[in-house]
């Protein structure tokens, strides 16, 4: 019985002075390692919003209006960059997407002042149209 006791402090000492030793140095490998690049989910694009500047263009065309549309570009203040035309347009079309519809009739795309919020602003207007393929 007696010798319980000590097997038991032997043991507790020779565990704390496992933990005092230095850690073995991991060997450096020679080969190049390996970078992976993360995966990235595959995110579903809906199909690209044509933007008809003329109404001649549909002539012919099967097509459903689906309502107003618009896009904006604004600049907050005067040391902002300045309103963009494009940018209003590329929202435009992006609204229009989201309106499931494949297609845009431009009505006006003009640069304004005086908006609350903004100290200019490009505006794009338009009709969300849904044109068939016949």
């Amino acid at each position: 019985m007696r010798a319980l006791p000590i097997c038991l402090l032997a043991l507790m000492l020779s565990g704390c002075s496992l933990l005092s030793r230095s850690p073995v140095e991991p060997t450096q490998s020679t080969a190049a390692p390996v970078k992976r690049q993360p995966v990235k989910p595959k995110i579903a694009r809906p199909a690209p919003v044509k933007i008809y500047t003329n109404a001649e263009d549909l002539v012919g065309k099967p097509f459903k209006d689906l309502g107003e549309v618009t896009g904006e570009s604004c600049q907050m203040s005067n040391q902002d960059s300045p309103p963009n035309i494009p940018t209003a347009r590329k929202r435009m079309q992006i609204n229009a997407a989201k309106m499931h519809a494949n297609a845009v009739l431009q009505h006006s795309c003009e640069v304004t002042s005086g908006t609350p919020g903004c100290y200019r602003q490009a505006v794009c207007l338009g009709s969300a149209l849904k044109v068939s393929a016949q």
